[in-house]
C-alpha cells in the first residue's frame, strides 16, 4: 500500500483589536457604545478587585487569593459572549468571568476567606463553584453540554482552565468525550504561559495549545487573550456552534501579570524584563486607548467608571468583612465528619484554647 497523507489540519490564530488600539473592521464584533463601556468597567473593577484582595492579604485579613490580573479581557470577553441561561464552570482564577456573570464582589472574597458561603450558587443561576483540583473541571461541563443537548435545550456549558491543566489526562478526557457525545460546551484555555512556576515550553512541544483538541475531533482556534472584542467575537462563534452539536477549544493567549497566587512569589522564576514586556500589553490600557480614540470613553467617563468601581469594591469589602465576623473558626473541625475522630478532637481543643 503506498504511503499517504489521510488527514490534514490547521489551527487559526485571530485578533481583532492591535497592540496599538487599532481595530480590524472585518472581525469587530457588532456592540453598541453602552456594551463596550460595560465590558471596559467589567475589566476595572476586576482589576479593582484583585490588587485590593491582594493589599488584604498581605495585612493578615484574607486567605490564600488567586489574581487574574492581565486576564481580564480572556475572561470578560468569554463571560459577555454567553447568554443568561449558559453555565459556567470555574476554576480558582474566574474572578472576572464571575463578576461578568453576576456575581457579587463579596461572595469572591468569602470564599477567600474561607467560608462556603462564598461558593454557594444563587437561585436560578448557572454556575458551578470554583473547582481546585487542576484540570477536573473540564469533565464536568464535558458532562453538563452532554446533558443539555440530551434535553434538547440550546444552554452551553462553558469552563475555564490554564495551560498547565492541557497536560492533564482528564481535560483531554474531556475532550474527547464532548467530542464523542457531541457536548454543547466550550473549552475556554487561558495560556497564561505558566503553569505556576512551570514555563509553556517545559509543559509541551505543541506549537498551540488549542491542537490538542484535534485528536479528539473537535476544533480548535487560538485568539489573542488580550484582545477583548477579538475574544468576544471567538467565542461568540464558538457558542453558536456549540449549541449545534459541536463542542470547540479556544486557546485565549494572555499572560499572568501577577502571582499564581498571594503565596506565589514569580520573581523567583521570571524576570523582571519579561513582566514589562507583557506590562505593555495590558489589556486594560489597549482596550481604553481604542474606547478613547473612538469618542466613546472621556476623562469624564472613565472617573465616573473608576469611582463606581472604587466605592463597589470598598462595600465588597465591608460587607465581606461583617459576614465574616459571624464565622465560628472552630466548625473547620466540627463538619469534616460525622463523628469526629480523636486527632481532630485534639486539635479543635488546641484551637479553642
Amino acid at each position: 500500500m503506498p504511503r499517504e497523507t489521510v488527514a490534514e489540519f490547521s489551527v487559526e490564530s485571530v485578533q481583532a483589536l492591535s497592540e496599538d488600539g487599532e481595530i480590524d473592521e472585518d472581525l469587530a464584533p457588532s456592540l453598541s457604545d453602552d456594551q463596550l463601556l460595560e465590558l471596559y468597567e467589567l475589566m476595572k473593577r476586576s482589576r479593582r478587585l484583585d490588587e485590593r484582595a491582594i493589599s488584604l492579604q498581605r495585612r493578615g485579613e484574607l486567605g490564600t487569593y488567586a489574581p487574574a490580573i492581565g486576564q481580564e479581557a480572556a475572561q470578560v470577553g468569554s463571560a459577555f459572549a454567553m447568554a443568561d441561561d449558559d453555565w459556567i464552570v470555574p476554576s480558582f482564577r474566574e474572578s472576572a468571568a464571575l463578576l461578568t456573570r453576576g456575581t457579587d464582589p463579596h461572595r469572591i472574597l468569602w470564599y477567600a476567606l474561607g467560608m462556603e458561603e462564598g461558593a454557594e450558587i444563587p437561585d436560578g443561576a448557572n454556575a458551578f463553584p470554583p473547582s481546585i483540583p487542576v484540570g477536573s473541571q473540564p469533565l464536568h461541563a464535558a458532562g453538563i453540554g452532554w446533558g443539555e443537548g440530551i434535553q434538547d435545550r440550546p444552554n452551553v456549558a462553558v469552563t475555564y482552565f490554564g495551560d498547565g491543566a492541557t497536560s492533564e489526562g482528564d481535560v483531554y478526557e474531556a475532550f474527547n468525550f464532548a467530542g464523542v457525545y457531541d457536548a454543547q460546551t466550550v473549552f475556554v484555555c487561558q495560556n497564561n504561559r505558566y503553569a505556576i512556576s512551570t514555563r509553556l515550553a517545559d509543559q509541551t512541544a505543541a506549537e498551540t495549545l488549542a491542537q490538542k483538541a484535534i485528536a479528539a475531533g473537535i476544533d480548535g482556534v487560538r485568539v489573542d487573550g488580550n484582545d477583548v472584542l477579538g475574544v468576544y467575537r471567538v467565542v461568540q462563534e464558538a457558542l453558536k456552534r456549540a449549541r449545534e452539536g459541536e463542542p470547540m477549544l479556544v486557546e485565549t493567549l494572555t499572560y499572568r501579570r501577577s502571582m499564581h497566587t498571594t503565596s506565589d512569589d514569580p520573581s523567583a522564576y521570571r524576570d523582571a524584563e519579561e513582566e514589562e514586556e507583557w506590562e505593555a500589553r495590558d489589556p486594560i490600557v489597549r482596550f481604553q486607548v481604542y474606547l478613547e480614540e473612538n469618542g466613546i470613553l472621556d476623562q469624564e467617563r472613565k472617573e465616573e467608571v473608576e469611582q463606581r468601581v472604587e466605592s463597589e469594591i470598598s462595600e465588597a469589602i465591608e460587607r465581606a468583612k461583617e459576614g465574616a465576623a459571624d464565622v465560628d473558626g472552630a466548625d473547620m473541625f466540627r463538619y469534616v465528619y460525622d463523628e469526629m475522630p480523636p486527632y481532630l478532637e485534639g486539635q479543635l481543643q488546641e484551637f479553642e484554647g
